[in-house]
């Protein structure tokens, strides 16, 4: 993640000027980060000294040389280093959504309709090439994303960009008020580059140019090392990145145990015990409470496009377990089937869908009362069946995901108690990345979208514009034209209480037709060691959450400085 002066973002209409000041004022005041040396067997990178910070986003696979800024299984969003090369022109606090940081704009403006949104951009920002940035990248970005479906990740329903000195307006066929974060985040590309690369979803961008901090340096299929930007538009205090592949989390757990990395963002059983504890004074966590973890049932598949079998799944589950066991009491459960945030969105939250509560122990008695209404029987094999159909549910994650994993055991336990045969199947994470993104699987966990608003997290549920060939949402692939109409009133709400109003249909149709099953609330994990750097994110100073992962993480970055 990344950062620099904070601007107040409210749900106004009126012009949001973005302070200019750089990373240096920013609230971490002095802060550093920390590096190490990383092990040979999982990466192919330089040597390590203290000036090398070593990070890891997610568990992942080999890897190859792709650094598509639009794409979430190019090698940069696997690990985590996207924003480290490409940069949005605004980058958000997730752990506090009130703030927000000027990057590649300094100002942006609505019109009195919210169709339309100006952007101020940042004058003496180059691309690593050294040739500078200007409002003609960014509109040509903004029309890239228009006029092609599989890089428009955020869904964005641009009617036409222009420039007007400085200036960069987009404009929408209908308000987009609750959109900032997805509109500001696009990363923005050269036009001299990427106006002659063929279908932009297909490039494989392997020596990117970019405004970011960094410049890709080495690359192996086991890892890639960035140097700094001698180009950047702000101090760079950690002058080496390392993003090794590590195939699980236990192996990046080994890492940070040893000092080889840094700064991680994964589930660890034991956390106290196998990594704070051997170094209290240098290895800190911190897990702020950002998305809702659910089951994502394909609604295009027998038998989770029936709506019995997703509420007897919903009723099946023990909430608690997949909590305390699975999520090592790190992430509560879900206690309403709105799958809203809570704590951090309760303002958004009607009474009326207290009537949606959930019973977090789970009941395979519920459960078996839900189908027996519906028709189901249980057959000589003692599982449900349809009309002579077999009721048969795979559950797929990736097995270096261990927290999920656990998680999915727990699942296909308490749905075989209610007679429904389950079972989880581990996947590597490039199978499941690829099953998840073209809608081949039955049933599989995942996290939500994170947001400044309950928008994004619904947006990401339940959108089908993002259901596109490589999907980066609606992954079990709703097609709901009220539901798309209902979105589009959310995005036009210009205050709080509009906001609310229009989101509870929204609410009550997740809670009552569960196109997704809320468990638990997902963590932002960060483990982190202040040994050689310091200027991390803490509770007391949420600049940002602290999870290593693209767009924030730049902004954490530029905050750490070495201790040496």
């Amino acid at each position: 993640m990344k950062r620099m002066h904070k601007s107040k973002i409210g749900g106004t209409i009126a012009a949001a000027t973005i302070a200019g000041a750089l990373l240096a004022s920013c609230g971490s005041s002095g802060s550093s980060a920390s590096s190490g040396s990383s092990s040979a067997s999982t990466t192919g990178a330089v040597a390590k000294t203290s000036a090398v910070l070593t990070m890891e986003s997610s568990p992942t696979s080999p890897i190859t040389q792709n650094f598509n800024p639009f794409l979430p299984s190019s090698a940069s969003a696997l690990l985590g280093a996207t924003s480290m090369i490409y940069e949005p022109l605004i980058q958000f606090d997730l752990a506090n959504p009130s703030i927000s940081y000027p990057w590649l704009a300094t100002a942006y403006k609505w019109n009195s309709t919210g169709t339309a949104i100006t952007f101020t951009i940042r004058q003496g920002v180059k691309w690593n090439n050294g040739t500078p940035l200007t409002p003609a990248d960014v509109a040509f970005t903004y029309n890239l994303v228009k006029n092609n479906a599989d890089i428009n990740t955020g869904g964005l329903s641009i009617t036409g960009v222009s420039t007007s000195g400085n200036d960069v307006t987009i404009s929408f066929a209908t308000p987009q008020y609750t959109n900032l974060q997805s509109i500001a985040n696009v990363y923005i590309v050269p036009k001299s580059v990427w106006s002659s690369v063929g279908d932009p979803g297909k490039f494989a961008d392997p020596n990117p140019v970019g405004t970011g901090p960094y410049t890709l340096k080495n690359f192996t299929p086991e890892g890639f090392t960035l140097s700094k930007n001698a180009n950047y538009w702000q101090p760079v205090p950690v002058s080496t990145l390392d993003f090794p592949v590590y195939s699980s989390n236990t192996t990046a757990l080994e890492a940070l145990q040893t000092g080889q990395a840094q700064w991680a963002g994964n589930f660890i059983t034991g956390l106290n015990k196998l990594f704070i504890n051997p170094d209290p004074t240098h290895h800190k966590a911190w897990f702020a409470p950002l998305n809702t973890n659910s089951l994502f049932p394909n609604l295009n598949q027998w038998p989770t496009n029936q709506l019995p079998i997703r509420q007897a799944i919903s009723a099946a589950i023990d909430r608690n377990a997949i909590s305390s066991q699975g999520e090592s009491g790190l992430e509560p459960p879900v206690l309403n089937a709105s799958g809203l945030v809570l704590p951090t969105f309760k303002s958004y939250m009607s009474s009326s869908l207290n009537a949606y509560a959930l019973n977090d122990n789970g009941s395979a008695s519920a459960a078996d009362a839900i189908l027996n209404k519906a028709g189901y029987t249980i057959g000589s094999n003692g599982y449900y069946q349809y009309q002579g159909k077999p009721i048969t549910i795979q559950i797929v994650d990736p097995s270096s995901y261990t927290d999920y994993a656990a998680d999915d055991e727990i699942v296909a336990s308490d749905l075989q108690k209610a007679h429904i045969d389950a079972k989880f199947v581990g996947l590597s994470v490039a199978a499941w990345s690829d099953a998840v993104a073209k809608g081949t699987f039955q049933l599989t966990m995942h996290w939500s979208s994170q947001g400044i608003t309950p928008y994004q997290q619904y947006q990401g549920w339940l959108d089908s514009k993002l259901a596109t060939a490589s999907a980066s949402g609606d992954f079990e692939r709703l097609n709901n034209p009220t539901i798309e109409s209902e979105l589009s009133t959310l995005a036009t709400a210009s205050t709080h209480s509009a906001q609310v109003a229009a989101l509870l249909p929204i609410e009550t149709f997740v809670a009552t037709q569960l196109p997704v099953i809320p468990t638990v609330y997902g963590a932002a994990f960060d483990e982190y060691n202040t040994k050689n750097f310091t200027g991390w994110p803490t509770p007391s100073n949420p600049y940002e959450s602290g999870q290593p992962s693209a767009p924030t993480n730049e902004v954490v970055v530029l905050h750490l400085k070495p201790t040496a």
